[in-house]
């Protein structure tokens, strides 16, 4: 028979990051923003909206509730309520209405203002990928959050009075760069951006009362400039030995036919030559070319072998500057990751939802309209402030008064009473005239029948019944 095995392994230790640059590793910053991305009704929306709130989670990586599972019983102020302790900052909420019209709101915590946007059109990242014939995706783009680049989101001739009033524009262009942490240029590695987040606002010349938004997210792909594709390939394998376990050779250029290294880098045994991207005609296609620092460790000279090199080669260019062999030209490009939408901002409130409206696309209001609704929440302010005030006082009254019961002895009933009475108005909103129904109903179905059973004169043959069945069951207990 075999001997057991003693279990001798340990649990793994939490892999605590670095102390490295805000969001090089993946783990963001304590001071950075918060998200959570919300289905308002759960699985109510649908597998479409569903499926959108998932690529949005993606979006905002790293900081958001990736694995965030919703409820149908969950509401606002559930989550609101958890926005303090998780250190939540913003607030994206998916919902459908009953007309079939899918709605995103943006909500700053934990006090506001909220934007109620329209969802005109959405695809998904699956439809993105798709589309593509070259798809990109599921590395390390998500690792650190994107480059938020905003376009058009301030119009210079717009005013107070304008239709889409100039404080509105830079109220929504600060709620939507608050979304992901701000970025150092000196301090940033360039590594450390993997995408781009584009939020382009279309301008409507016959309405310009509208204020729509187009979302786009890209992941940043760049190539060497001036090698041949096939110093590109060799290049590419020499990073795949480096990188991977030995043995794996999937990726390697296959030289089995050839004679001479120099045969794989004119093309094969007919190629035309050693061909580069300028002297090629195709050109790899690219969004822009920048001049980037190497950042890959190069073995250091003597000083007097680089005072030989210099000597032959020449220390400076043709126009007189110094020339860097650190620096490398790289083509960058942009590869779609979706998802896309089309956003139509509809409402915007000073709270969480609720609040004071302080613009709207179809409800226009006069001036004196809204000087009537300004002292309408005034007042309701004032009343809030001094129903906060009265509790207060009345806390502290309770809190004396037990002090003070506690110091003299036991409390007599009647303060016991008075003190539960005070709890009725300040603490809850109960209403006295319908009671309190703890199943929900509008009245209480059992006091309706032991009245009646009274006015009946039922419930006195019901008291007999029930003293003589326990004196019966007391004697059956002693027997």
């Amino acid at each position: 028979m075999a001997k057991k095995r003693s279990k001798r392994r340990t649990h793994v230790g939490a892999s605590n990051p670095a102390k490295t640059p805000a969001g090089t590793n993946g783990h963001i910053d304590p001071k950075d923003p918060k998200s959570m991305v919300i289905r308002m009704g759960a699985g109510e929306v649908g597998s479409s909206v569903s499926q959108l709130a998932a690529d949005v989670r993606k979006v905002m990586e790293p900081g958001t509730a990736s694995r965030l599972k919703e409820r149908k019983a969950n509401r606002l102020r559930d989550y609101v309520t958890m926005c303090g302790p998780l250190g939540v900052s913003h607030l994206l909420l998916f919902s459908r209405s009953d007309s079939g019209n899918t709605n995103m709101r943006l909500a700053i915590a934990p006090r506001g203002p909220t934007f109620h946007f329209r969802v005109e059109k959405y695809s998904l990242t699956k439809d993105v990928r798709r589309a593509q014939r070259h798809p990109k995706g599921g590395g390390k783009e998500y690792i650190t959050p994107p480059l938020l680049v905003m376009n058009n989101f301030t119009t210079p001739t717009a005013t107070s009075d304008s239709p889409v009033p100039r404080h509105l524009e830079s109220l929504t262009t600060t709620a939507f760069q608050s979304l992901f942490p701000p970025i150092n240029p000196q301090r940033t590695p360039l590594k450390s951006i993997r995408r781009v987040l584009l939020l382009n606002r279309e301008q409507d010349p016959e309405n310009e009362g509208t204020f729509i938004i187009n979302f786009r997210h890209y992941a940043i792909t760049t190539k060497a400039v001036g090698l041949s594709k096939p110093l590109r390939r060799l290049n590419a394998a020499e990073r795949l030995l480096r990188t991977t376990k030995p043995g794996k050779k999937g990726g390697l250029p296959n030289l089995g036919k050839l004679q001479d290294i120099s045969e794989f880098m004119i093309g094969g045994e007919n190629g035309t030559g050693y061909e580069t991207d300028g002297t090629s005609g195709s050109e790899y296609e690219t969004d822009a070319e920048v001049e980037i620092l190497e950042t890959s460790a190069k073995k250091v000279q003597s000083l007097n072998k680089k005072a030989a090199r210099e000597a032959v080669t020449g220390s400076d260019d043709e126009d007189g500057t110094t020339k860097n062999d650190h620096v490398e030209r790289r083509a960058v490009k942009l590869v779609e990751l979706g998802p896309r939408m089309k956003l139509r901002m509809t409402k915007v409130e000073e709270g969480i939802c609720s609040g004071k409206v302080m613009w709207h696309e179809y409800v226009h209001k006069s001036k004196a309209e809204i000087r009537e609704l300004e002292q309408k929440w005034e007042q309701r302010r004032k009343e809030k402030e001094a129903r906060k005030k009265l509790q207060k006082e009345n806390v502290e009254k309770k809190k004396a008064a037990k002090a003070a019961a506690s110091a003299g002895g036991k409390k007599s009933k009647e303060e016991s009473d008075e003190e539960m009475e005070d709890y009725d108005s300040d603490m809850y909103d109960y209403e006295d005239d319908a009671g309190f129904d703890s199943e929900g109903l509008q009245g209480d179905a059992e006091e309706q029948v032991n009245t009646k059973m009274e006015e009946d004169g039922e419930w006195e043959d019901e008291e007999e019944e029930i003293a003589n069945g326990k004196s019966s069951k007391k004697k059956s207990l002693k027997s």
